[in-house]
């Protein structure tokens, strides 16, 4: 199934469909107009006089140097090889998929002078699966993320490796055996598939939606440790909330109040219980995670914005018959949204953690065996586990700390601000997995401690994610080899495969409807 785009009003729903499922995509013929339009402008300057940066001069620092007609062509190859310096383990394939569709939406615009044979090539490899390796480091998020897009641009052109049927192999290769042939860049054609913010806002989408799932998760983890403790659920009142007015706090509570609906546990000590406050961990549950979310909603407005963007350089105006230098390749945009959501993602796993330390503390678990196994002592049962997460949750607070505050010149000071961007986006993917651990072991360890209340019986909605849990992770009755438990709880957390399995009123695929 081939997706058909609209350029500045594609939607992340739509973008996250096509990255979760692998779906090749296209431009709506009704921006082939202006592109050609853009391209026609593109071509009357470069056979013109006067020196236009990108497309009769050199680059960067080099742009006083005027190049000759015959040259060209050269000049954009040459930029593409030249700025392939990328290093480090490749991009995945979807997220490198996702990239090059947000090249079309930019280049769909109308103002980047491309020809339609270069905007038609990206969505022909889409649609047969050539998918260019990109290293995953060398951008710094400024003059648009110049070397991971002169990867793609090189595949583009028969160069560097891309993968193809499953197999790694070189470029050019890849697109024989997909009957498709490389393109010779015309003028600024290969500045504007390098200039762009489309590897950072790749990165910073997937860390994104990972990071819905993780919310999502999160409130169902903090239900499950709820009534292993046997805590109130009188914080999660309406009214509470609305009184404070954040839409995230408010549905986090709705949300958890359902889970929790009909818990033999809860009722056992909603008359009569004599303690009069939670811990925060438990009690202030939706006013974190509920921050955290609207933290996410506004980092991915600022993302839907970047993702129909134009963000090369130099840009045509073919309306005010143009060809104007700007700056819409800085990627501070993204690298604030990044940031943002990573201080999001530090935030659910901190309280989470607590929820975990809380559990498994004699002290303080009310009631339940220390470590949560039956037999402690001779047994450790959760002792450990909870370590892993303080690791984790401790390794997140570190990644969290802001990329977009760190800057340095580059390009000969020629480019001497520059966003970060890239780290800011590519972070998230280890946060992200961090998370997934830390809620993982909240699940198993709020299962574990619910069994302990028996024969009181949880809420049915709760009953059936521990069912889901229970199939891949076992009752933790004499200590065992614990990794396999903690990889497979985790694994339920990535996938939404624990969320999906309790209604969760107010969330769609982990996001707030």
């Amino acid at each position: 199934m081939t997706v058909i785009l609209t350029p500045g009003s594609t939607t992340l729903e739509q973008l996250r469909d096509i990255w979760s499922a692998n779906r090749a995509a296209a431009l709506h013929p009704a921006s082939h107009a202006g592109i050609q339009a853009a391209a026609d402008r593109v071509a009357q300057a470069a056979s013109g006089a006067e020196a236009i940066y990108g497309i009769n001069t050199g680059f960067g620092k080099l742009a006083s140097v005027k190049i000759a007609s015959k040259d060209l062509a050269s000049l954009q190859r040459n930029l593409i090889l030249s700025h392939c310096c990328g290093v480090g383990a490749a991009l995945d394939a979807p997220t490198t998929r996702l990239m090059m569709v947000l090249k079309l939406l930019s280049l769909g615009r109308g103002a980047s002078g491309v020809a339609m044979t270069t905007v038609a090539l990206i969505e022909a490899m889409l649609r047969a699966g050539v998918t260019p390796v990109i290293p995953s480091q060398g951008s710094v998020g400024a003059s648009g993320d110049l070397a991971p897009l002169a990867h793609m641009a090189a595949s583009m052109i028969g160069e560097g490796e891309a993968l193809y049927q499953g197999r790694r192999m070189p470029s050019a290769d890849a697109l024989a055996q997909a009957g498709l042939r490389p393109i010779i860049l015309g003028p600024k054609e290969g500045l504007a598939l390098i200039n762009g913010t489309q590897f950072s806002t790749a990165c910073a989408l997937v860390g994104l939606w990972q990071a819905w799932q993780n919310a999502a998760a999160c409130v169902l983890t903090a239900a499950l440790s709820t009534d292993a403790i046997m805590g109130s659920t009188a914080p999660l009142q309406d009214a509470i909330h609305t009184l404070r007015g954040h839409r995230g706090q408010i549905e986090v509570a709705r949300a958890q109040r359902a889970l929790m609906e009909g818990s033999q546990i809860r009722e056992s000590h909603r008359d009569g219980d004599t303690r009069v406050q939670d811990p925060y961990c438990i009690r202030c549950q939706p006013q974190v995670t509920g921050a955290a979310m609207d933290l996410l909603h506004f980092a991915g407005r600022t993302l839907e914005i970047e993702a129909n963007a134009v963000t090369d350089n130099p840009l045509v105006l073919v309306e005010d018959d143009m060809i104007v230098s700007g700056g819409n390749f800085h990627a501070e945009p993204v690298g604030f949204a990044a940031d943002q959501i990573a201080v999001a993602l530090s935030e659910i796993g901190a309280i989470a953690q607590r929820r975990v330390a809380l559990m498994v503390d004699p002290t303080l678990s009310f009631d339940l065996p220390p470590f949560l196994t039956p037999n402690p002592g001779l047994n450790s049962g959760l002792m450990i586990a909870e370590v892993t997460t303080a690791a984790l949750m401790s390794e997140n607070k570190h990644l969290a700390n802001p990329c977009t505050t760190d800057s340095t010149p580059t390009s000969a000071n020629q480019e001497d601000h520059v966003s970060m961007a890239a780290h800011a986006a590519r972070r998230l993917l280890r946060m992200n997995d961090n998370l997934n651990v830390i809620l993982g072991v909240e699940a198993m360890c709020g299962t574990q401690g619910i069994e302990f209340r028996a024969p009181l019986q949880t809420s049915p909605a709760l009953q059936q994610a521990m069912t889901v849990l229970r199939a891949q992770v076992p009752r933790i009755a004499e200590d065992r080899y614990m990794a396999p438990s903690i990889e497979a709880a985790a694994g339920l957390i990535a996938t939404g495969a624990l969320v999906d399995a309790v209604p969760l009123p107010g969330f769609v695929k982990g996001q707030m409807t």
